[in-house]
């Protein structure tokens, strides 16, 4: 197995800042949008050096979304941001009838997802977003692992002509992927081959999913390690070459298990190629206030977790 290792701690929300500045120098269609968080989003740099290309709109999600639907019909490429909980869930109506229903070119840029919003408790960590937006038709939905590819994903999705949904979060966490890596959307990236069980993580689970696969290899269990950075579309061919070999599947991903990664899976699965599987989840529940990391270990998403599924999995192996 390759041996990921980082050196830094970096939040996935910077990568995306950085990246959004990057773009203001290369490519004057690049608008962006903002909803009053332009700090926490780390828009900032983009707002200063291009302010005749920035948008406050203040905190009025939905109208963000409608002039960001417009600007797309003029030739602008808009990138709106806002914390994921109302660039989804608050303005729900306005993304599917002005962005999705006619395919505009708009990327909904959404901060502060999952329970590792942390502190600010339930009602701003959305752990539905991933189910509401990949059920969108033409709709794209992005969940990076780390600094670096939220960057390079920030870079490609302004290359894609239509919607797409790119979600990152506010910790600091392990950067590990290397920052000269395309980015293609759609395409998984098998970290590491295996024969055993076959591991899908999405987001900050991939560094959990890495640490779990470091014990479960000491145990005698071959993973085969796959980051599913895209969620739709999804790669079947990926996730079905890698389950013909190994029969056996978890999936880790920092959402509500209705609805997300695993039920993607799980629907591809059922379709083409039945195998035992288990959630690595939250289960129905909404979120409370905490520091992130012990949200993380009390709602099930560690490394811990993910390597009690693997050896549930493997024991219902036939």
């Amino acid at each position: 197995m390759k041996q990921y290792e980082t050196k830094e701690f970096k939040d996935t929300r910077s990568g995306f800042g950085a990246a959004l500045h990057e773009l203001g120098k290369i490519n004057d269609n690049v608008i962006a949008l903002c909803a009053d968080l332009t700090g926490s989003l780390k828009m900032d740099a983009f707002a200063k050096d291009f302010p005749e290309r920035f948008v406050q709109t203040g905190i009025a999600e939905a109208n963000m979304m409608s002039v960001a639907a417009g600007l797309s019909i003029t030739g602008k490429i808009p990138f709106a941001g806002t914390f994921a909980n109302f660039a989804t869930g608050r303005v729900y109506d306005q993304i599917r009838q002005s962005i999705a229903y006619s395919n505009k070119n708009v990327k909904i840029c959404a901060s502060h997802a999952g329970i590792t919003l942390g502190e600010d408790g339930a009602t701003h960590q959305i752990l539905e977003d991933i189910g509401l937006m990949k059920m969108l038709p033409n709709m794209i939905l992005i969940n990076p692992c780390d600094y670096n590819q939220t960057y390079m994903a920030t870079m490609a999705i302004a290359e894609y002509e239509g919607p797409v949904y790119l979600r990152f979060g506010r910790p600091k966490v392990p950067n590990f992927t290397n920052i000269d890596e395309k980015f293609e959307i759609g395409k998984a990236i098998v970290l590491k081959e295996g024969s055993d069980l076959s591991i899908f993580a999405t987001g900050h689970l991939v560094w959990e999913a890495i640490e779990a696969t470091k014990v479960l290899e000491e145990k005698g269990i071959s993973v085969e390690l796959i980051n599913i950075h895209t969620i739709k579309p999804l790669d079947a061919q990926t996730i079905l070459k890698s389950v013909a070999k190994t029969n056996a599947v978890v999936t880790a991903e920092e959402h509500m298990m209705n609805g997300g990664l695993g039920d993607s899976i799980a629907q591809l699965l059922v379709l083409e190629k039945p195998a035992p599987m288990e959630y690595v989840a939250i289960n129905d529940t909404f979120g409370e206030s905490g520091k992130p990391a012990d949200l993380m270990k009390k709602y099930g998403l560690s490394a811990e977790n993910i390597i009690a599924a693997a050896e549930r999995v493997i024991k219902r192996k036939k």
